[in-house]
């Protein structure tokens, strides 16, 4: 059976094509639904969509008769993607994402129907600012969720933790339901601290490339005692003042931003974490390294940690999008076998 999912976040889409459970090309294009936000307009998302479907299918040697199936997730079903799905209530199984997904023909984007899938979002009746915090929403996460609970074969209760441009941390129950989940900016800080401050010079605009595991927790450290905002400054203290290298700098700053994502995730009313949860954590290689660092030095988690290879986490969303398929009876293909399985 011929697959293709697609994968839409903010500036990216990740489109792969498979032929039963093997991957057969993966295209990777610079759009996303931001693109749609700036310009008002559908056409640049469209054509980027299109183009890596096309590019991907030349990649595998499929043609449109080849592919019997197109899932797409992310922010692809929000209302500056290409077709807006409601989010489905908390809480939530891959059988609640299946019930919830949609069917739409975009000649724009393929002549073949795309199954869009939803995001999920907390259950709050009312939003005010007294209770603002128990409300949150995702869209790609579940799908990332559900396809590392399966490739994992785990069963919860569980937290999964997703540090990236907009950190995730959700709540899996014993019946591998999606409870609720919180949301940081932690990664566009992050970038906008690095690039667009006074902090640019002292960083040469750089990220960290390894995290310095001393620098990292001092970075912590000073974060959750006297703020993330003096923390930062003293970035450029560290800078004018001794001979520490870029990464060293980098790592400071990095152990600051991702200090304010734990103090976000133990205090929030959205779910309470218990020191013995089993801990998922997933992302690129930098962030989920330094979030692992943070959890192990905070001492209050003991429960079982788990840290998914990044190679691994790139395809959860696939594995969770045909999931989803699979249980809306679109497919019976499963992407991962667990052993003796």
């Amino acid at each position: 059976m011929g697959i293709i999912t697609i994968d839409t976040g903010t500036t990216n889409t990740r489109v792969r094509v498979w032929a039963g459970t093997r991957l057969s090309a993966e295209i990777c294009s610079e759009v996303g639904v931001r693109d749609t936000a700036i310009t008002g307009s559908r056409i640049k998302l469209q054509q980027g969509v299109k183009d890596a479907i096309e590019r991907a299918q030349k990649a595998a040697e499929m043609s449109n008769g080849d592919i019997d199936l197109i899932l797409a997730s992310g922010m692809i079903s929000s209302n500056v993607g290409l077709l807006e799905v409601p989010h489905v209530l908390a809480p939530a199984g891959v059988e609640d994402l299946a019930a919830g997904m949609r069917e739409a023909v975009i000649s724009e984007v393929s002549p073949r129907p795309i199954w869009f899938i939803p995001g999920i979002k907390n259950r709050v009746d009312r939003v005010t600012v007294d209770n603002c915090d128990l409300m949150d929403i995702m869209r790609g996460e579940e799908v990332e969720t559900f396809g590392a609970i399966e490739m994992l074969n785990l069963k919860g209760p569980a937290l999964f933790a997703l540090p990236g441009s907009h950190s995730k941390f959700i709540s899996v129950d014993a019946g591998n339901r999606i409870t609720s989940c919180i949301t940081t900016l932690a990664g566009e800080l992050l970038g906008t601290i690095t690039t667009n401050t006074i902090l640019a010079n002292a960083l040469n605009t750089s990220f960290a490339t390894e995290v310095e595991p001393n620098m990292f927790l001092q970075g912590a450290d000073h974060a959750l005692r006297v703020g993330l905002n003096r923390t930062c400054f003293l970035v450029r203290i560290l800078d004018q003042f001794s001979h520490y290298q870029t990464d060293e700098k980098a790592s400071f700053l990095l152990g600051a931003v991702l200090a304010t994502d734990l103090l976000a995730l133990k205090n929030s009313n959205t779910f309470r974490v218990g020191a013995e949860t089993t801990v998922v954590i997933m992302g690129k290689k930098i962030l989920k390294n330094g979030f692992e660092l943070l959890l192990k030095h905070d001492g209050f988690f003991k429960g079982t940690m788990i840290v998914v290879d990044e190679a691994a986490y790139r395809e959860c969303a696939s594995i969770g999008a045909i999931a989803a398929a699979r249980s809306r009876g679109l497919t019976r293909e499963r992407l991962y076998h667990v052993a003796g399985g």
